[in-house]
């Protein structure tokens, strides 16, 4: 299955490299995600608003076509949103929230599935009421709520394709910035240059910067090329892993400023440390044990793996 699901996504990209579609595939949702509303911190309001909103969030997220792809269902990227509600005024209808997301994908011939971004959003801000249909026109963005969720519908497909041929979400990643050059006249917090180095202006920013251009071929390199050969030869697939690692070490140097090298290492690391403790030569080890050490020595605890 997974072997067949490999073939399918790199057809779909195909595709949208030569600006087709397959007809005999029936479905055109690209995603499979997973939402979770969590309000245990708001007292005294009925919990049918908390549930609305997930039914909502879920039914958009998963039942609209983002793009031109052709998906089959078991083809759709994996995804969670997980929306921790810190304040609700039911007046307004206002929602501050924090979103913790994560975009996986599967690895070639086995059945792990490998972390392709994942971060908080501490901005997470919009009105809902249960009465609203949740509709988005990149062209006329007036519901934050909308905006939010078309974001990062968009920059998961696009980072999802880029793990399957080098830059081969770009298209899709220019709707994304797209997004956020449309949010900026939004007042609620998260869109704006400058704010904040994590926040969605500077994500995208970054990762669609030429001088990080670098990482976005790690990307290709780390997953296609390294996790995907692993179950045919572990050896050829670290091989790889290692040169994507100095692709994110050249991302790094390019650009010292960008988060998105610290971000990588934190929800890798577990699996960085799985793939090189006790495997590889001594001299491998030392070498990414070198490169992530430099960009996130706040988890020199765990590299320090590497090198038993």
């Amino acid at each position: 299955m997974l072997i067949h699901q490999h073939f399918n996504r790199l057809i779909a990209l195909l595709l949208l490299v030569l600006g087709g579609s397959s007809t005999s595939w029936v479905e055109g949702q690209e995603l499979n995600c997973t939402v979770k509303v969590v309000h245990s911190q708001i007292q005294g309001t009925s919990t049918d608003v908390f549930e609305s909103l997930e039914k909502a969030i879920t039914e958009f997220m998963n039942n609209r076509s983002w793009t031109d792809l052709q998906y089959q269902k078991v083809e759709r990227i994996d995804c969670n949103l997980n929306i921790t509600v810190k304040k609700y005024d039911e007046k307004s209808d206002m929602f501050s929230c924090e979103l913790l997301f994560q975009v996986t994908r599967p690895v070639f011939d086995s059945s792990y599935n490998t972390t392709v971004f994942s971060m908080r959003d501490t901005n997470f801000s919009f009105s809902y009421n249960p009465q609203d249909v949740l509709e988005f026109n990149i062209n006329n963005m007036d519901n934050n709520l909308t905006a939010l969720l078309a974001y990062y519908a968009y920059l998961f497909i696009g980072m999802d394709l880029d793990t399957f041929s080098p830059l081969g979400g770009t298209d899709i990643l220019h709707m994304v910035e797209s997004i956020v050059n449309n949010a900026q006249t939004m007042t609620v917090p998260g869109w704006k240059a400058f704010d904040d180095s994590r926040n969605r202006h500077a994500i995208i920013n970054d990762y669609m910067d030429s001088a990080m251009e670098p990482y976005r071929q790690m990307q290709y390199k780390y997953h296609r090329q390294g996790l995907d050969e692993m179950a045919q030869n572990a050896d050829r697939g670290r091989t790889a892993i290692t040169e994507a690692l100095e692709l994110l070490k050249e991302a790094n140097s390019n650009k010292p400023i960008s988060e998105l090298p610290q971000i990588f290492t934190d929800f890798k690391r577990d699996e960085i440390v799985n793939i090189y403790t006790g495997h590889g030569t001594e001299k491998e080890r030392q070498t990414v044990y070198d490169i992530v050490s430099n960009i996130n020595a706040s988890q020199n605890t765990y590299w320090n793996k590497i090198k038993k």
